[in-house]
């Protein structure tokens, strides 16, 4: 049979009838205070993770990106250094000139006295100061008129040593010229079929005097390779002699 269903309204009690009233009766007044309580009291609400995902980026702080400079270290010079030999073995950038740069102060005016004990610094350079010497070689090579070298001793020896700049060799002008005039008086095509050397089938051959086993280990790039050549025999032998010496510069005999 179908529910009966009960269609009879509720009572309400006295009570509940009178907190109706006073409720409806005082909502204009009550409601506002209410309302600024419940506000000042209601919790933070939570941020909707779209929006969090969106602003947490753009407020954290960028980080500086640290640039390292190199380090220095100090090296203690030892007896039979020279600044080629430091700066080959310490991959210094600039060679031996920019260890000088960096230590003049401690070696004073002569490039090619070192002396045991010496505190030099390697690596003293800072980069923006690397990068700017750079820069500007680089603009000068570009800039600079090719050198032109008279056909002469005087223009090998200059020769030779634009070379020697090139690839940190140790040297200078009378340190060579004296050298040369010892060994060969100055003739590129002197030879020594003589001594120990020539008995052993290697003759000391041009200005400076370079038997060919000698003159093929110290050849330095970019010049000829007959032993005859000019500036290609003086390159080779301030080579070797800065190897074994420190540089030409200490030769003051038989080498």
């Amino acid at each position: 049979m179908p529910a009966q269903v009960n269609h009879r309204r509720r009572k309400f009690s006295s009570l509940t009838r009178a907190f109706i009233a006073v409720s409806t009766g005082g909502a204009a007044l009550t409601l506002p205070m209410i309302g600024a309580t419940v506000a000042s009291a209601a919790p933070a609400q939570p941020v909707p993770a779209a929006v969090a995902k969106t602003v947490a980026p753009a407020a954290a702080p960028a980080k500086p990106t640290a640039v390292r400079a190199a380090t220095p270290t100090v090296y203690s010079v030892i007896a039979g250094d020279s600044l080629y030999k430091i700066a080959l073995s310490h991959s210094v950038s600039g060679g031996w000139q920019q260890l000088y740069k960096d230590n003049r102060a401690v070696i004073g005016a002569d490039p090619s006295v070192i002396h045991a004990g010496q505190k030099l610094t390697i690596g003293a350079s800072a980069p923006a100061a690397v990068a700017s010497t750079t820069a500007a070689s680089t603009a000068a090579a570009v800039t600079a008129k090719p050198a032109t070298y008279t056909n002469d001793l005087d223009g090998w020896i200059k020769e030779s040593l634009a070379v020697m700049a090139q690839h940190g060799i140790p040297g200078s002008y009378d340190g060579i010229h004296r050298n040369i005039m010892r060994e060969s008086a100055g003739n590129p095509r002197a030879i020594n079929n003589w001594d120990s050397n020539a008995a052993k089938g290697t003759p000391s051959k041009g200005l400076l005097q370079v038997i060919d086993p000698t003159f093929r280990a110290y050849h330095v790039p970019g010049t000829s390779m007959d032993p005859y050549d000019p500036v290609a025999n003086i390159t080779a032998a301030c080579n070797y002699a800065a190897a074994k010496y420190g540089s030409i510069d200490n030769v003051f005999g038989a080498y």
